[in-house]
């Protein structure tokens, strides 16, 4: 739990120069280097890289198939617009992280959240078994245990939600931990840097809301808890 909470094992699962190639390419993408639309230049990339042919090759078609590049005859290997790069992939997120996300992003993952974590909530009101139950407790305990400690917060937090959304058991809610949980952590990085109150209370609420099966009571929980994190970071 804690690598996919940190998004450690979302990393390029080539090896040596293969994943060498892959990951400077995408920096360079993210860091603005090769800006959208902009083209590559393969000889140039050879020698910067000092890779094989192959090598950039199958660099290439690993961000293509992450919708960051596309190809085209007579244009050559081109930047997609960012519109088009796949969120939802974990590398591409790591490297969205990386690079130093805008406030607006922070804003979108709200908006995401809000559409999914509350309906997560209604379900775990109904379907959450002891295990999940114990998983959300165990997360309200690492919250009161970490008092004021942001780093042990951070931990904490994506704890409770990953387990928030497991406890809903609908295979697609769940999944969404892939994009949730990274940008959670990042973003709590971000607003956590110095001293912060606890929310532990609404947390509970919410994890008391699940345990006494309500449905509604459960989503109106989570979305006060959301409206806490927009007050914190908006």
């Amino acid at each position: 739990m804690g690598n996919e909470m940190g998004g450690g094992e979302a990393a390029y699962a080539g090896r040596g120069i293969h994943k060498n190639a892959v990951e400077e390419l995408a920096r360079r993408i993210f860091d603005g280097v090769y800006d959208e639309g902009s083209t590559l230049d393969p000889p140039r990339l050879l020698e910067e890289l000092e890779v094989s042919q192959t090598v950039l090759r199958e660099a290439i078609k690993v961000l293509m198939a992450k919708g960051l590049l596309d190809a085209r005859q007579k244009r050559g290997t081109f930047v997609r617009p960012r519109a088009d790069w796949n969120l939802f992939d974990a590398d591409v997120l790591r490297w969205k992280l990386a690079a130093g996300a805008p406030d607006c992003f922070f804003s979108d993952l709200l908006d995401l959240r809000r559409s999914i974590e509350p309906a997560a909530a209604a379900l775990a009101a109904v379907r959450a078994t002891g295990q999940d139950l114990a998983a959300l407790d165990a997360a309200l305990d690492a919250m009161a245990a970490g008092g004021t400690d942001p780093v042990l917060h951070v931990r904490a937090d994506a704890s409770f939600h990953l387990a928030l959304l497991t406890a809903s058991h609908n295979l697609f809610f769940t999944q969404m931990y892939r994009v949730i949980i990274p940008a959670l952590v990042e973003r709590d990085r971000a607003v956590h840097k110095g001293d912060f109150e606890q929310p532990l209370a609404i947390h509970r609420d919410v994890v008391d809301q699940i345990r006494a099966g309500d449905p509604d009571g459960a989503y109106m929980a989570v979305l006060d808890l959301l409206d806490v994190a927009e007050r914190d970071h908006p």
